[in-house]
């Protein structure tokens, strides 16, 4: 995980910025000096969101005004990289609003090096942020990182040192499981779908916190990358397929800002990481396998090798009974046709969870839409051989078959909750940029801060 350096300490010689909203803007120019007003209209500038106008002094520039967009709580994220290179400062902004700015700031900051050399460095910003922000940010850089590293650089091993390296970091407990051991555990789903692979699948398992404490269980889907399987995906479905182990990164990222905070949970975290690959060692279509449930499964397809995963990691945490437990996976491309890639989807039959879980994502400015768990269609997963199919026999509502799949792995746990996530922003934003994206982090620990605290 690394460090965020777009902040700086406090001094008289930051830059002054001004943010200045289109609704505000005649009354903010009015207030001006007669140069600058006529400056400032001369330039064009409009105080529209993201657009940033240098000031000029008798000795170079004074300072800057940024247009902010009032409806949008992440608008200074577009000021990391419209102001040049240099150190500045927030002008006329509440403690609250600084906050904010500060969460948006960092966000739009994040530039993914590995490969390619960034063009130039973002603007700091000269404040402090809270820890809590500061967490926010490690762990959306954390999960952006990830997503966006090749699978030629990130196998189920590598998933594995990346969640070495966050247990490292906060001192706490992490095992795996690997290879045939996963048959000894009764992990057959984890194991078939990982099976095809050169890289050898696994389970991760983290945990953190007092042995009283509510139990949290986090889950996180790490398909390293999905061919389809003998299924194959065409080409055009294939090339974002790194980011099919989003999930996982989303559960460490969120992981972080929990233990960071010190929050009264006892904390578990289940990665089953593997890659969906083909050989003729590769599970088949019509194949049957025995989960860890103890449920029969019948592969209707090999590209929903996802559900099958996590089937088994909710069934093994289920088994403890937790308080909470959320599993979260870049699973159907159904909920993206009918959520787009901003929504995140949520599934859970708790209505006070879902509740909370909205209006935080509201507070949060980290958008959520639930969606139905809606029984009827379990009818689509029946199997004539086995207690269930993967797949299903409809085309129909394949994000919400897929969460009922799940469902049936999940009976001791106090509530669950399923995200169906992109983990992946597809053009530029004001705290975003294309590529790798943490979704619904902020909201999934501000509901779990304030379920706990």
């Amino acid at each position: 995980m690394r460090a965020v350096t777009c902040f700086a300490a406090a001094s008289s010689a930051a830059i002054p910025v001004t943010p200045v909203a289109a609704s505000g803007f005649s009354a903010w120019l009015e207030t001006q000096p007669a140069e600058t007003a006529a400056f400032v209209a001369g330039a064009g500038f409009k105080a529209d969101a993201g657009r940033v106008l240098a000031l000029p002094g008798k000795s170079g520039v004074t300072g800057f005004i940024a247009g902010k967009d009032a409806k949008d709580a992440l608008w200074a994220g577009a000021l990391a990289s419209a102001l040049p290179e240099g150190i500045y400062r927030l002008e006329a902004l509440s403690s609250d609003e600084h906050e904010s700015a500060a969460l948006a700031w960092g966000l739009g900051a994040y530039q993914f090096t590995s490969y390619k050399q960034a063009k130039r460095a973002p603007a700091q910003l000269a404040y402090a942020p809270a820890r809590e922000t500061l967490a926010a940010i490690e762990a959306a850089y954390f999960v952006r990182d990830l997503v966006n590293t090749p699978a030629s650089d990130l196998g189920p091993a590598e998933i594995e040192a990346a969640a070495l390296e966050l247990a490292q970091r906060h001192d706490v407990k992490l095992s795996a499981i690997r290879g045939n051991d996963l048959l000894g555990a009764g992990l057959n789903l984890i194991h078939a779908v990982g099976k095809g692979s050169a890289r050898m699948p696994r389970l991760i398992d983290i945990t953190w916190g007092k042995l009283n404490d509510p139990k949290l269980t986090l889950i996180g889907k790490g398909v390293v990358f999905d061919t389809g399987g003998l299924d194959i995906k065409p080409s055009s479905n294939m090339i974002l397929m790194k980011k099919d182990m989003g999930g996982a990164a989303h559960v460490l990222g969120l992981a972080h800002m929990i233990i960071a905070a010190g929050l009264p949970v006892r904390l578990r975290v289940l990665v089953p990481a593997v890659e969906n690959s083909i050989s003729g060692e590769a599970y088949r279509p019509s194949d049957i396998i025995k989960s860890h449930k103890g449920l029969t499964v019948e592969i209707g397809n090999t590209d929903a090798e996802g559900r099958l995963i996590l089937a088994d990691a909710l069934s093994l945490a289920d088994a403890e009974e937790p308080d909470l437990m959320i599993d979260l996976a870049t699973l159907t491309g159904a909920a993206r046709s009918a959520l787009g890639p901003e929504l995140p989807a949520l599934f859970t039959d708790d209505d006070a969870l879902a509740n909370a879980l909205l209006a935080a994502s509201k507070a949060e400015s980290d958008p959520l839409w639930r969606m139905p768990l809606w029984a009827p269609y379990a009818k689509y997963l029946e199997s004539p051989v086995a207690d269930i199919n993967n797949a299903g026999s409809s085309s129909f509502a394949g994000a919400i078959t897929a969460a009922l799949f799940l469902k049936r792995f999940v009976e001791k746990a106090k509530l669950w909750a399923h995200l169906d996530i992109y983990a992946w922003s597809p053009a530029n934003g004001p705290a975003r940029s294309v590529g790798g994206e943490a979704q619904c982090l902020r909201t999934l620990y501000h509901v779990i801060k304030n379920r706990y605290s």
